[in-house]
Parts: C-alpha cells; sequence; structure tokens
C-alpha cells in the first residue's frame, strides 16, 4: 500500500516562506506516482473545515489551486506552487509570502481519481494522507 509522508513544515514570521515535501512510498518503481492520478495538498485550522490548497494531476501536472473561492484561488496561486518529482515519486508545496491565516496542519493526500483533483475542495474522496506537517506563521 502506498504511504505518504511529509516534511517540511515549521514557525515561520509573516512574509516568510517554507517548502513541504511529500514522499510516497510502496511503489514498486520510480515515477509510478503516474499511477495514482492525483497528489495534493490539505490544511486544517483548529475550529475550520479541511480545505484544498492545491491538487496536481500527476500524469501530466495539470495544478489546481484553492477550496473554490475567487479570493482562496487568487489568494494562494499567487503564493503556492505544487510541484511533482515522479523520479523520486515526491510532491511539493512552495510556499511564499505566508500569512498568519495559512497557520494551520498541512497534509499530503492522494486519489486514484482525475476528477478529485478538480472537484474535492474538501478531500473527501482521497483514499491515502499522510500524517500532517503543522505550518505555523506569526505575526
Amino acid at each position: 500500500a502506498v504511504q505518504l509522508v511529509e516534511s517540511g513544515g515549521g514557525s515561520v514570521e509573516t512574509g516568510g516562506s517554507l517548502k513541504l515535501s511529500c514522499v510516497a512510498s510502496g511503489y514498486a518503481n520510480s515515477g509510478d506516482i503516474s499511477k495514482t492520478r492525483c497528489m495534493g495538498w490539505f490544511r486544517q485550522a483548529p475550529g475550520k473545515e479541511r480545505e484544498r490548497v492545491a491538487t496536481i494531476y500527476t500524469r501530466d501536472g495539470t495544478t489546481y489551486y484553492g477550496n473554490g473561492s475567487v479570493y482562496a484561488y487568487d489568494s494562494m496561486a499567487g503564493r503556492f506552487t505544487i510541484s511533482q518529482d515522479s523520479a523520486s515519486n515526491s510532491v511539493f508545496l512552495q510556499m511564499n509570502s505566508l500569512k498568519p491565516e495559512d497557520t494551520a496542519m498541512y497534509y499530503c493526500a492522494a486519489s486514484s481519481s482525475y476528477a478529485t483533483c478538480v472537484q474535492d475542495i474538501r478531500g473527501l474522496k482521497f483514499d491515502t494522507w499522510g500524517q500532517g506537517t503543522q505550518v505555523t506563521v506569526s505575526s
């Protein structure tokens, strides 16, 4: 079974940057991450719903950002970048210009469905999750 392990979280001041990494293990070969059609990053702050930060369709690199609102899309797409490295079966989330509102637990997730990349802004249909990595942004 595929397992996801995140790293890279931490505490930064407003305006700082962090790069989260997610290594997917359990694949037989390098590049097999494409068999998991969708990889994504979600976050959940205390008292709030889990929301999509970004997803990537691993077969062609198409990316999707935000939780469905225009504000979230503009905020995240302009500051965050999701990417993948097929050779290491990894996905990354580069986060720049961090704000206190970005404080949350960030989770890596995987799904075998392309539709989840596009539509699933709450992560309800992602079937594999990492343990999470905490990001704290101080003002």
